[in-house]
């Protein structure tokens, strides 16, 4: 039911991107933005059917944050997934229920990257109701209230069990290291449970667990 969050316990300096011109700043010489992905992005399959244009899809190491799985996701219920037991501005539309930060990642070997990148992190609900809402509940309805849902970032929400699938084989596929990180690096939203003692214990099944069809390819990995 939920989505990855990612919570900032950094001491660095961090930059919030509130409008597209803040983005705008972070474009390469070439024209081109870098997106700090942690979830579904993993996947460069999954990347490249919200990014046609992406290239040089690759690992690094984000420090100062952790991956939480405490984010309500409506896009879940509209894919049929939930169980209630590329261009910048679509991006931000899709994304819109987070905060975008502009954080700096570095490779494996610890060496900073040439240029920024935007990460999506954990936002809260009287701001996302506050601005970009506008403080409208007709739009929130629209948004989320049509759903059942009245609350976004919470901690007693277990993950969509597709979409954690989906991460973790994405993780798998980048390699043992990002695959291991995943696991024991990756919380529920009590950030006490790890996704490697939750997919052992009550989370069981899930990696044996097919999407459905319409979703197998997005959600394979």
């Amino acid at each position: 039911m939920s989505s990855s969050d990612v919570r900032s316990s950094s001491t660095y300096e961090i930059t919030e991107l509130h409008a597209e011109a803040d983005f705008e700043k972070l474009l390469s010489p070439d024209g081109r933005i870098s997106i700090c992905g942690f979830g579904s992005l993993l996947s460069e399959r999954s990347a490249r059917s919200s990014f046609p244009e992406l290239t040089d899809f690759r690992v690094a190491r984000l420090n100062g944050f952790q991956r939480v799985f405490a984010h309500v996701a409506p896009i879940f219920f509209e894919r049929g997934i939930a169980k209630p037991e590329t261009k910048i501005p679509a991006f931000l539309e899709r994304e819109l229920e987070f905060r975008f930060l502009a954080v700096l990642p570095e490779t494996l070997d610890g060496k900073p990257f040439d240029n920024p990148s935007v990460i999506c992190a954990r936002y809260s609900d009287e701001k996302f109701f506050r601005i970009r809402c506008k403080g409208n509940k007709d739009v929130y309805f629209q948004l989320y209230g049509r759903y059942g849902i009245d609350k976004i970032w919470r901690d007693d929400i277990l993950p969509c069990r597709a979409y954690l699938r989906h991460c973790a084989l994405a993780a798998k596929n980048l390699s043992d290291e990002a695959y291991n990180n995943f696991l024991d690096h990756t919380f529920l939203g009590d950030r006490t449970t790890t996704i490697r003692q939750y997919l052992a214990t009550t989370g069981s099944g899930i990696m044996e667990e097919e999407p459905p069809e319409s979703l197998k390819t997005r959600y394979g990995g």
